[in-house]
């Protein structure tokens, strides 16, 4: 007994799917067949049959693939949303920084992952209406506020009013993982720490 929803596309089509939007994905990042196969492992050849439908695809080549594109297994195949809850991320890069959109909805507080390389480093203050928190994944931070200019390491957290003047980015020769938290003027972010008694 056949269980497939006649709504859902049939296994050969969305296979059939692969080879072109992988080719769409690396053309869109500007990355060539030879530098993705550097780093995949996965020879210039076989990333072309892939590419033209002329080998078929397996999880051994996608993973590859996916992890040197940074983007979910998922998107490479098209495989249907059923039900999901989890945030299908798609990085894209901006001012040179990788930003990963961790909200999908629009409301008044955004969270995204920011992934800045070491040569980011020269602060350029902004200012606008909101308030932001951020968390050190990895790496160490150098964050500048009004006049407060302090090093953070993994595992700590600031949370400050984004119409200060306001920079931060690498503090050392490493990139650096950041969680972000923004809303709008007057939404104080939830996740706070507790003053210290005296």
């Amino acid at each position: 007994m056949d269980e497939q929803s006649p709504d859902r596309p049939p296994i050969a089509a969305t296979l059939a799917e692969v080879g072109p939007r992988l080719r769409r994905i690396r053309e869109r990042r500007e990355v060539s067949l030879s530098a993705l196969a550097e780093a995949t492992g996965i020879s210039r050849s076989t990333l072309s049959r892939l590419e033209t439908g002329q080998r078929r695809p397996s999880l051994e080549l996608l993973l590859p693939i996916a992890l040197a594109h940074q983007v979910p297994l998922d998107e490479l195949v098209g495989a249907p949303a059923v039900g999901d809850p989890r945030v299908h991320v798609r990085p894209r890069v901006h001012n040179g920084r990788t930003v990963i959109p961790l909200t999908t909805e629009p409301g008044p507080l955004q969270a995204w992952k920011s992934i800045i390389p070491a040569d980011q480093n020269r602060p350029e203050l902004v200012t606008h209406e909101g308030y932001e928190w951020l968390y050190v994944l990895s790496g160490r931070m150098r964050l500048v506020v009004g006049d407060r200019d302090l090093v953070m390491k993994a595992g700590e957290a600031a949370e400050f009013d984004t119409r200060l003047p306001h920079w931060f980015g690498p503090a050392g020769e490493s990139p650096v993982e950041v969680i972000n938290l923004f809303g709008r003027q007057g939404e104080r972010m939830h996740v706070r720490a507790r003053p210290r008694s005296r």
